[in-house]
């Protein structure tokens, strides 16, 4: 399972990447390329999507079928340790799984706005040629 955090991990990084680039101001000249680079990257950038789900369905099974220490004397400290450590990763795991959508939603609008202003300021400019 640690090779799919991995990729979730580097998706996420690259989507925060290209957002941080699309809203860099004095990136004006090289904007139009970037958009038109990410736009294409978008729509094999959406498999984050159910693989993100895949990995929530995953981590809420796991944690459906954890063990339990009722009362906590019956586990030894390192199982209980064990247990802590299992809950942090699944804490983790659920905020990677997160931070995921929500950077791709971004990436998404971020790069619909852009290529929205684009083409109204070259409405803008053919109406201005045109008077």
């Amino acid at each position: 399972m640690a090779l799919e955090w991995v990729v979730i991990g580097y998706a996420t990084g690259a989507e925060a990447i290209m957002v941080l680039l699309l809203t860099m101001p004095g990136l004006g000249p090289l904007r139009k390329g970037l958009v038109a680079v990410i736009r294409n990257l978008l729509k094999p950038f959406f498999s984050v999507v159910p693989f993100s789900l895949f990995l929530f369905m995953d981590i809420y099974y796991k944690y459906e079928n954890r063990q339990m220490c009722d009362p906590p004397e019956s586990c030894s400290p390192t199982e209980q340790l064990h247990l802590q450590k299992s809950m942090m990763k699944c804490q983790r795991n659920v905020l990677l799984s997160i931070s995921a959508l929500v950077f791709y939603w971004l990436l998404y609008s971020v790069t619909h706005m852009i290529s929205t202003v684009e083409q109204l300021k070259a409405r803008i400019e053919m109406l201005r040629n045109k008077d």
